[in-house]
């Protein structure tokens, strides 16, 4: 019993280990303001994550809406953090 104890523990504590390499967002800075063909207004952020890639977000409706991509309103979350995690994924 104690060998099937030690084994799923071990697996337990890799399969945390993994989950803590996800890169995780670590600056979020405003990049520009913008206006669609039809008048829309929206502000660009870029999200800098720690496996270094640079991802940007469309800040919508007075940063109500937070969406991944450069003028794209598909992929949104309310909160900007939610965004930045979802976008360094």
């Amino acid at each position: 019993m104690r060998p099937n104890i030690l084994a799923a523990l071990s697996a337990l504590i890799c399969l945390l280990s993994l989950t803590a390499q996800a890169a995780k967002p670590t600056s979020i800075t405003f990049d520009s303001d913008q206006t669609t063909t039809e008048g829309v207004e929206y502000s660009i952020y870029v999200v800098t994550c720690s496996n270094h890639k640079n991802i940007k977000l469309s800040a919508w409706d007075k940063r109500k809406k937070w969406c991944i991509g450069e003028g794209l309103s598909e992929d949104c979350e309310r909160k900007q953090i939610k965004a930045a995690k979802k976008a360094c994924r």
